[in-house]
């Protein structure tokens, strides 16, 4: 008996041997992820080589989408736009120098105190350290190596100009660029914004929405920032005046401005005010401040940060401090600051997206 043979159709076996579509979807969309994550990869590397003038041009970018508002009010109120912006201009100038001021020339007149206070702190703490039993040779030695990193630390914060010459140099480099984009960003906002809607790839209605909705996330980002920055100011400030803290008022101005920063900064302004209660009011004003700065960085604050980005960001705090620290581990200070607006942008424009489709959908039904 012969065998018999069957004969089958060369298409018919092409798909027996393929891979199955599930798994040619994970390959296309692991190769996607692999290729954003070589572009991100290549942005940071980009930014990091260019960040004299990047650097710059983000943060008149971050300031110019906040005071840009007012620019627009004086032309609307007969004032001519260059006129405007050169007058936003001098106002930012003058409020950064009065702020810088204030803190610069606070903490430069009392170095001194500051400094002696804090080698106060540093003898309360060789004598908190004895009575837990550490020798007397070791807590001294402590205590000196504090007193000389401090006596160092204000020698080059008040009279190392000379050494820090370098330093000085690109810190003027860098306001120099920053002051320089933020008035042409100023004077001319909306021709460089049209611009750039027409080259985002992008209808120019969408385009539009983007860039208004980036530059509102940001406006809001900052009023609730600031809102929270005043907040906890007044807590540590009050709470230092009403303990007899020393500079109380330089603390105040201090935590304030640390509010900008986001995390860090605070803790940081609370870590210096601590040092001072330690070495002016002893071991007890200190833990008190201490916990006053926990509460205003902590529990109080929490009673306002749900107000101020739930109003002017429509996110949560805990969407804010995942987001914030992400960015941060990732671009650095421009992450810490740009990764919260963006997200909440982001989800406004997801938003407006879907409600576009939406009506188009309902239009289409009703034709």
């Amino acid at each position: 008996m012969e065998d018999e043979v069957i004969e089958v159709e060369p298409g018919a076996l092409s798909g027996i041997f393929a891979a199955p579509k599930w798994l040619r979807d994970l390959g296309f969309s692991s190769w996607l992820l692999v290729g954003a994550g070589a572009a991100l990869i290549g942005a940071i590397w980009l930014l990091a080589q260019t960040q004299t003038i990047v650097m710059p041009v983000i943060t008149a970018g971050i300031i110019a989408a906040v005071a840009l508002p007012l620019v627009d009010w004086l032309r609307r109120h007969g004032i001519p736009r260059g006129v405007g912006a050169a007058l936003v201009f001098l106002l930012i100038m003058a409020l950064g120098a009065a702020v810088g001021l204030i803190v610069l020339t606070g903490i430069a007149s009392q170095a001194d105190s500051i400094s002696e206070r804090l080698r106060e702190g540093a003898n309360e703490i060789e004598s908190l350290v004895r009575d837990l039993g550490v020798g007397a040779s070791t807590a001294a030695n402590a205590t000196a190596d504090t007193d000389s990193s401090v006596g160092a630390g204000f020698e080059a914060l008040t009279h190392g100009l000379v050494g820090g010459i370098d330093r000085l140099a690109s810190l003027a480099v860098f306001l120099s660029f920053t002051a320089l984009s933020l008035f042409f960003l100023l004077k001319d906002g909306p021709t460089i914004g049209g611009f750039v809607e027409r080259h985002l790839g992008v209808p120019a209605p969408l385009a539009h929405s983007i860039l208004g909705r980036v530059a509102s996330s940001l406006r809001g980002y900052f009023l609730g920032v600031t809102i929270v920055a005043v907040w906890s100011a007044l807590i540590v400030g009050g709470g230092a005046l009403l303990l007899g803290v020393p500079l109380a008022g330089t603390i105040a101005v201090v935590t304030f401005v640390g509010g900008y920063i986001p995390y860090l900064g605070a803790w940081t302004a609370g870590i210096f005010a601590v040092l001072i209660a330690l070495g002016g009011q002893g071991p007890e004003t200190a833990l008190a401040l201490g916990v006053v700065v926990l509460l205003a960085n902590g529990v109080l604050q929490q009673l306002i940060q749900p107000i101020a980005y739930g109003a002017t960001l429509g996110l949560h705090p805990l969407a804010v401090l995942i987001v914030t620290i992400a960015g941060g581990c990732l671009f650095g200070t421009v992450g810490l600051i740009l990764a919260a607006p963006l997200l909440s942008a982001a989800v406004r424009i997801s938003a407006d997206l879907s409600a576009g489709r939406e009506t188009q959908s309902a239009q289409t039904a009703a034709e």
